[in-house]
């Protein structure tokens, strides 16, 4: 690796110094230059002045980020970086979605939930020295909701598909709830709402909706999703694609004694196996995306630490509802009989899985535990399939991602045990493969028919999965199904306007018996992701969106 080089040739480089100064002709005194030798051997000795050494951590992942300008993505390599770089102005609690204090320190709602009031930290600055103030969250905040803003890099190609999902839209659409922003001084600002929105300060939490200096904005344009400016605790060095992102301490970080590393790196390293020999090579530090096979051996090995994540994911067969056969409500509810979720489980997840049911994890607020899922059952399967008109079968494509996710980490097999369900029932697949960043990009624009994929939870709220998911108005960014049913629509938006908690769960309940009705994909497993890292790791914790705070880790030598 490029930084353990460069650490090397700078330990020669010094030591060749240091013979050169001892050995030169000037006639020093080097009595006193030994004596202070020996001082400063005993003082590093003792621990009173010696340096600490340089905290590194490498931390392997499956795949590389997409970009990071974190609110033109949602996958979750991007994110997982963009989150030590910036920060929102509400946050969630390490281990949890628990709304807590970002950048905002404080907050008010109105009784009528249309008028949120934010006091903001004080001198706080960006990585580029800009002050960070109300001015530069209305900046950011109007360049995701307006196409034709001029940090909006609309004719560059950007777009900000999950402001548009969160807070219903963009400017100018009816839906948008934001009806103004404005600053009241340096330190407050104050968003109205066009209607309440239930979910509105979880979606401020988000990493998605974090602040960039408009400085960086202004200085590089388009070219800003590979030169993030944030005010995290780490700032970004450099990128090279497909291999390796750096960042480093922000010396200036805001939160006192924090960050405790002087580096992290994120390497990539696809699969899951190698990245585990990394860590037991001692390569790498951290690692994400671990086989559920792999766990037992981990938690038994000396020098290794296993990590559970929370439950916040569904990894799905998704179809696309406008390509024939699969326009066909019969057809898609015979490929829900025909595919053995718990194969799936019992065969790939070693009980780090439950077989899924509905799209949303079964802790989530509104969840259906009334809905019954598809039995697996290759009878029912085809005869709902002659009923369609296909009982000789037909034949199509299956994608499959070309990286491991927490809610799959082996999507190859996933691909395998599908495409062997459905040969069962007369349905031949084959399987397409494509890199990451051109999986995500086909998919959105509708080439696939099958697919792979998944989603985690990002604020902890059902409307992240059903708005994102299957909304009509989501179609062309994460629905990548092509659903549209009106009155699911309907439900989903009016769950998403109401601030009455019980009242938005009853809600998403009718969601799922209508989704259930129509099955736009398989729901297949629910997953506890795991992550391991070196015993000598310190302060992790696995955050159950996938996305970690880093600040408070370091590496005990």
């Amino acid at each position: 690796m490029k930084w353990k080089y460069s650490f090397l040739i700078t330990l020669v480089l010094a030591f060749l110094l240091v013979i050169v100064a001892c050995s030169g002709d000037g006639g020093a005194d080097t009595s006193s230059a030994d004596e202070e030798s020996e001082e400063g051997s005993e003082e590093n000795a003792d621990g009173d002045t010696a340096s600490d050494e340089e905290q590194v951590l490498v931390y392997a992942r499956g795949g590389d980020s997409t970009s990071l300008d974190f609110a033109s993505v949602s996958d979750g390599e991007s994110s997982r970086v963009t989150k030590n770089i910036f920060e929102s102005l509400l946050d969630y609690e390490k281990d949890s979605f628990e709304v807590v204090p970002g950048l905002a320190h404080d907050w008010e709602v109105s009784d009528d939930g249309l008028k949120y009031t934010f006091q903001l930290e004080e001198g706080v600055t960006f990585h580029d020295d800009t002050d960070f103030n109300a001015e530069a969250v209305k900046i950011n905040f109007e360049r995701w909701a307006d196409p034709e803003h001029e940090y909006a890099f609309k004719d560059e190609g950007y777009a900000y598909p999950l402001y548009g999902t969160m807070f219903g839209g963009y400017k100018g659409d009816e839906g948008h709830i934001i009806e103004e922003i404005n600053v009241v001084n340096d330190y407050e600002i104050e968003f109205v709402l066009k209607q309440p929105q239930g979910s509105f300060l979880q979606n401020m939490a988000m990493h998605y909706f974090a602040i960039t200096s408009p400085t960086a904005l202004e200085e590089y344009g388009p070219d800003i999703g590979e030169n993030p400016v944030g005010t995290g605790p780490f700032q970004f060095v450099s990128w090279s694609k497909d291999d390796q992102i750096v960042l480093e301490k922000f010396e200036d970080y805001r939160k006192e004694d924090l960050p405790k590393l002087d580096q992290v790196i994120y390497e990539v390293i696809p699969e899951n196996s190698a990245r585990l020999i990394a860590l037991r090579s001692g390569d790498v530090d951290l690692i994400d995306g671990v086989n559920p096979d792999d766990a037992a051996g981990i938690e038994s090995e000396d020098g290794l630490e296993l990590y559970v994540r929370g439950e916040n994911n569904i990894g799905f067969l998704g179809m696309n509802v406008e390509k024939e056969p699969l326009d066909d409500k019969l057809v898609r509810q015979a490929i829900n009989h025909a595919v053995d979720n718990q194969s799936i489980v019992d065969a790939l997840y070693a009980g780090y899985a439950t077989p899924a049911v509905n799209l949303t994890p079964p802790n989530y607020m509104g969840y259906n535990d009334e809905i019954e899922g598809y039995d697996y059952d290759t009878d029912r399967a085809k005869e709902l399939l002659a009923e369609a008109g296909h009982g000789d079968g037909f034949e199509m494509d299956l994608w499959v991602m070309p990286v491991a996710r927490p809610y799959m980490p082996d999507p190859e097999t996933v691909a395998e045990i599908v495409q062997s369900n459905l040969s069962e029932v007369g349905i031949t697949t084959n399987i397409v493969r494509e890199e990451w960043a051109p999986y995500l990009e086909k998919t959105s624009q509708g080439e696939q028919e099958l697919y792979l994929l998944g989603w985690s939870g990002s604020n902890g709220d059902p409307d992240y999965f059903f708005g994102s998911l299957l909304h009509g108005d989501s179609i062309g960014g994460e629905n990548r199904s092509f659903y549209q049913n009106e009155e699911v629509d309907e439900l989903i938006d009016q769950a998403a306007t109401t601030i009455d908690q019980d009242k938005r769960a009853e809600l998403y309940k009718e969601v799922q018996v209508l989704l259930h009705e129509d099955a736009p994909g398989v729901n297949l497993v629910h997953s506890t992701p795991l992550a391991a890292a070196k015993s000598e790791v310190k302060g992790f914790i696995p955050h159950p969106s996938t996305s970690d705070p880093l600040e408070e880790v370091y590496i005990e030598n």
